[in-house]
């Protein structure tokens, strides 16, 4: 798990400056607190805080509930994973920002630290 503190920067940015697909909008002019990876929903649920953004490689629909649970500024699937359609349909309803990345989550954490997402809040 990584926890990190944003810089102020927009999720639109991250989305720009990553190379993020987006599979469902919600509010990309959000601030990025902070960061967040996991792939276990309890953990997440536990420890992430809001305004993080969620590294993970689950695409499944329960993590849209969880990311809306916690307020999170938005999801990334890792690995090239497709969330499914239910899961981006989910994410639409609740405006949750879903984005998807080829990296695998090491490397895109290692990204978004690059970007000034680190340290602890």
């Amino acid at each position: 798990m990584i926890t990190s503190e944003g810089n102020g920067m927009k999720l639109k940015d991250v989305v720009e400056r990553l190379g993020l697909k987006v599979a469902a909008g919600g509010n990309l002019e959000g601030e990025v607190a902070g960061g967040y990876a996991s792939d276990l929903l309890s953990d997440v649920m536990a420890n992430s805080r809001e305004g993080d953004i969620w590294v993970t490689m689950q695409a499944h629909p329960n993590v849209i509930a969880v990311a809306s649970l916690k307020g999170l500024a938005g999801i990334v699937v890792v690995q090239g994973r497709k969330p499914e359609e239910q899961t981006v349909e989910k994410a639409r309803q609740e405006g949750v920002p879903l984005m998807v990345s080829e990296l695998q989550t090491f490397e895109l954490v290692g990204r978004l630290y690059s970007l000034g997402v680190s340290g602890t809040r």
